[in-house]
């Protein structure tokens, strides 16, 4: 019923022993820290309770003394600073957090996104005559900028001066500018490579407070204004499926106690349309409700919308979040039509028996929406998947990859056929002529021909740790608890409990793609959900005994924690 491959994880069962009785953990939660690289107990503690004093100093990324120089350079003679960022939920965020940072210590700040649809991503040369005509002298660069050559040399022949802040890979040569802000960078000597790129906004807004020539009331109020900031950080970072290890986890752990706690009048309508009000907020939510409202107005309209939200009082700032709501509605409507589409043709295709890596495209899908359900193909087939929109004879994509194949690097290979590219290991995008496409997807099927194995191409359960269901007492969730958030670079533990019985026969839900069971082991009984696992209510019956593997998901009703088994694979 399952033909997935069940992969423990080997641990070293002496340190997860020292380090349970070190910490005063419960056995199986030792066991994911030791897997996880957290063998000792002074770098466990600092996972688990780790805090805003554990953040690094932000003078030890590379250009920061040079940056942050010139920026109260142009605060101390009224220059204008033009804030330039990317139209998805880490550049709005960034630049949301600079226009409010910048203008505390009394900057005289502007700011310009493109649009996705007219612009594209990124910097582009002729975008110097937008800093011209706003008169800017100095232009910093959010989540964008790293292979802005062109624009930064056309900067400096005028005499503005730029700022790179970025967390992407450069091309071959570094632009030009005043200061490169890249903690990716080889050169960039900054202990923390994983950051978002609100992440590097927020270090150089650290710096520009520890420098800033402050009043008494604005030295007074710093610590709380960085920790607000932290909101904003948590719901770029998460947004952009950041590695939730390292500062990332700070950023998101103490974000979302903040969401706890929110002010900001756009903040608090956006959480109040996401049916979020009064609820404790997790990363889930982030990633889920909020984040896509932000985004949809990038992916939809102009991400000026999502800028203004932060910066309206509240009955405006009602009308923004409710145009964000709507704009998400059409985003999931729009991208619900292409993913049907999409899996029609790699079915009627066969296009899975062929190829290792799908490509395809269609001139009526959406440009902003196509990343989406690449990443939603990807789950669904096991393979990275390139979806394009054509439009006047050219070939925009945006792809999601499986973790054993560097999307980027496919994408560098076959760098000859581009107009521009760039990205992740696991998300990425490009743009080329349309006549070039088919020699791309065959440039790129040898790329993934050659690198992905029939083996990397079956779906895995890695499972964290063995469980009895008599284990999972108080002690055990509070300390689940402290492992979250989850995500990239930690994510949510799957257990594996053997020899459990089935004691109620399963449910069909919502119209048969779900399917729900009770199951029991050493007296305790539980709720057990198989998402999208419909067809095992065929083959499993009352009485079974069954292994199962899965993630831990709890609720609070009527002041007792409920827990839920969300199935990852289960076998007789």
């Amino acid at each position: 019923m399952d033909g997935a491959i069940w992969k423990m994880k080997p641990v070293d069962e002496q340190a997860a022993e020292r380090l349970a009785a070190e910490l005063e953990i419960p056995p199986p939660i030792a066991r994911i820290l030791v897997n996880r690289r957290m063998a000792d107990a002074e770098s466990a503690r600092k996972f688990l309770h780790g805090s805003v004093d554990d953040l690094h100093d932000p003078f030890l990324l590379s250009g920061m003394e040079k940056a942050v120089e010139r920026i109260l350079q142009a605060v101390g003679r009224g220059e204008k600073i033009l804030i330039f960022g990317d139209y998805d939920v880490d550049g709005v965020l960034s630049v949301v957090m600079l226009i409010e940072a910048l203008g505390w210590i009394k900057a005289q700040v502007d700011y310009f996104i493109p649009e996705r649809l007219r612009d594209g991503y990124g910097i582009k040369d002729e975008h110097i005559r937008i800093a011209e005509e706003r008169g800017a002298k100095l232009v910093i660069s959010v989540d964008c900028g790293i292979k802005s050559n062109g624009f930064v040399k056309a900067a400096r022949e005028r005499g503005i001066d730029v700022i790179v802040t970025d967390h992407h890979l450069p091309g071959d040569e570094l632009p030009p500018a005043l200061a490169v802000l890249d903690p990716v960078l080889e050169s960039a000597g900054y202990p923390d490579r994983s950051l978002a790129g609100v992440g590097v906004a927020f270090k150089l807004v650290q710096a520009l407070f520890a420098r800033a020539k402050l009043s008494p009331e604005q030295i007074a109020s710093k610590q709380a204004r960085l920790l607000s900031y932290m909101k904003l950080v948590s719901i770029g970072t998460v947004s952009d499926v950041a590695k939730l290890r390292g500062e990332n986890r700070i950023f998101v752990k103490q974000g979302l106690k903040g969401l706890e706690n929110v002010t900001n009048e756009g903040l608090k309508s956006l959480i109040a349309v996401a049916g979020l009000s009064g609820k404790k907020i997790t990363e889930g939510d982030i990633g889920f409700r909020i984040g896509p409202r932000i985004n949809a107005a990038g992916r939809m309209k102009n991400a000026d919308i999502a800028v203004k939200l932060f910066f309206s009082g509240s009955d405006e700032a009602a009308l923004h979040a409710a145009l964000l709501d709507q704009l998400n509605a059409e985003r999931q409507a729009s991208e619900e039509r292409i993913y049907r589409q999409a899996y029609e043709r790699i079915a009627k295709g066969a296009l899975v028996e062929r190829h290792k890596i799908l490509i395809l495209g269609c001139p009526t899908w959406h440009r902003g929406i196509i990343g989406i359900v690449a990443s939603k193909l990807k789950d669904a087939f096991g393979r990275p998947v390139i979806l394009f929109s054509f439009a006047d004879g050219t070939a925009y994509g945006s792809g999601r990859s499986i973790s054993e194949f560097s999307l980027i690097n496919c994408l560098h290979e076959c760098r000859s056929l581009f107009l521009t590219y760039g990205g992740h290991e696991l998300a990425a995008g490009c743009t080329l002529r349309l006549d070039d496409l088919p020699a791309f997807k065959q440039a790129a099927n040898a790329v993934a021909e050659a690198r992905i194995t029939d083996e990397h191409l079956r779906r895995k359960v890695e499972i964290d740790a063995k469980l009895d269901f008599a284990e999972i007492d108080a002690s055990f969730r509070k300390s689940l608890g402290l492992l979250a958030p989850f995500g990239v670079g930690n994510p949510r533990p799957i257990f594996i409990s053997e020899d459990v019985e089935v004691v109620e026969a399963p449910r069909l839900l919502k119209n048969g793609r779900h399917v729900k069971f009770r199951l029991s082991q050493s007296g305790r009984t539980l709720d057990a959900v198989g998402w999208d696992r419909g067809s095992w209510a065929e083959s499993v019956r009352r009485g079974d005994r069954v292994s199962v593997a899965y993630g831990l998901q709890t609720s609070t009703y009527l002041g007792r924690a409920e827990w839920t088994l969300n199935l990852a694979g289960m076998r007789k």
